[in-house]
Formats: structure tokens, sequence, C-alpha cells
């Protein structure tokens, strides 16, 4: 697979060429985490955003212990004006993203009965309002460079309205396989995709943290006998960001080892 890195970025007014810049949000742990470390591995600069600011420092130390090719930001996705800030942070340190990978989440269990009005609001602020806000934020600079690659975490719940994440996380993941399309038909000709990875139970610390047992109880479910990896996600959001997948837009794609299948 070829990387979208040094030699590709540059500009008609000729600016020298530079290595590409993505944004991962929720990258402190999990599905995010796995994401920011397969893109910093294939040479892209990663700002990696989430709300849990030790985490994301501690991720960048990690993948960067000379402190040139990360860059933590410990922001809630649900602030707009420190997202906005955020954002600007990034156009300052490097340039301003040429990938974006909408990740952030909330889960909140519980019947569709007990939810309130501000927990659905809640919930749908990050899911689904923050996908909305920070692709119109990165993709302005990218349709103007004329290359972007927009990735959104979407879920097999969105796809199948299950409930035991939550009837707002379910409507919201819903909701950004919709937006999915519209900013995909929206960007196509500037040379921007933008596609949707939906996972099923996928091994994180928030699944290890049911125990076991439960992570057994559902890998029974799964046709292929097992939940996934997050390295497995990463590996997808990587080939949509390559030059390779320039020609896949407006696509949602599936890992969710033969639970649901089309």
């Amino acid at each position: 697979m070829r990387t979208t890195t040094a030699e590709d970025t540059g500009t008609a007014s000729g600016e020298p060429s530079l290595p590409r810049v993505a944004l991962v949000t929720g990258a402190g742990r999990g599905i995010g985490a796995a994401i920011a470390t397969e893109l910093h591995r294939l040479g892209l600069r990663v700002a990696l955003l989430d709300r849990d600011a030790d985490a994301v420092a501690g991720l960048a130390r990690e993948l960067d212990p000379d402190n040139g090719t990360t860059l933590p930001l410990g922001v809630d996705v649900d602030d707009i004006e420190a997202v906005e800030a955020a954002v600007r942070e990034v156009a300052d340190t490097w340039h301003s993203p040429d990938v974006l990978v909408n990740n952030a989440a909330r889960t909140v269990a519980g019947s569709v009965w007990d939810i309130g009005l501000d927990e659905w609001d809640a919930v749908m602020a990050t899911n689904l309002r923050s996908v909305f806000a920070l692709t119109r934020l990165c993709a302005q600079q990218m349709r103007r460079r004329g290359w972007g690659r927009v990735v959104n975490l979407a879920s097999l719940a969105g796809q199948q309205g299950g409930t035991l994440a939550g009837a707002h996380y379910s409507a919201a993941k819903a909701g950004v396989l919709a937006l999915t399309k519209v900013f995909a038909r929206e960007l196509a000709a500037q040379g921007v995709t933008v596609n949707a990875v939906a996972p099923a139970a996928v091994l994180t610390p928030a699944v290890d943290e049911l125990g076991a047992a439960a992570v057994s109880e559902a890998a029974r479910s799964i046709p292929v006998g097992r939940l996934g990896r997050p390295a497995e996600v990463a590996a997808l959001v990587a080939y949509l960001v390559s030059e390779e997948g320039g020609y896949v837009t407006g696509a949602t794609f599936d890992i969710n080892g033969g639970t649901h299948m089309r």
C-alpha cells in the first residue's frame, strides 16, 4: 500500500512537499489509539485529540519520543470552540489536516424509556454533531488543496438499530452513515473522499471491563468466533486514507466478523 506521506503533499503555489497530517479524535485508547498508531507508523504526522489529555500525551510520547511527529490535544469534541482552537493549533504546528478520522464516541446503555432529553442531546453532540462540525472545519482546506480523506467511525448499532448501546447511540451512528454520503457527494469533485467504517464488537478497554465470561459469550454469536481487534479496524482505515483509496467514497465498510452480512 502506498502511504500518503512526504512526496504527496504539495500545493499548486509551489510550497515544499511535507508529510501528510492526520487528526484522529477519540485517540486516547481503543480503536482511536490503534488508528493513530497505524497512521503514524505509515509516516503521517498525527494530531491525537481526546478529552483524556493524559492518555493522548502518553501515546504521543510512546509513538514519538522526540516530539516532532505527534501532537496531543486534550479536547472534548462536545466543546466546539475548543475543537476549532485545536484545528488551528494543528494548522499552526504543521498545516491543516489532510486526513480526518472522526472516532470520538459516547455510549450510554439503557432502555429507550429511560433516556432523558439532556442525555439524548449529549450523546448526539459527541457522536454526530462533532462529525458534522469537524468535517466542515477540516474539509474546507482539503478541497482547496485538491486532496483529502475523511473516515467516520460508525457502528453496527447504526445499521441494525441495536439498543444495547442505547437508542440515542444507534440513532447518532445512523446519522453518521447519512452524513458520510452527504459530505462524499459535496467533496468528491475536489479530490476529497469521505467514507464510514462500521465495526461490531471489538476488543477495547471498555469491552475488557465486561470480563472474560461476557467476552466469550459475545464471541459465540459472531460467525468468525471471536471479537475484532483494534488493529484490524486501523488497517482498514489506513487503506481508506491511502492513495489507493481515492476511488472509494460515500461507502460504509462493515468490519464485524460476519455478524451483519449484506
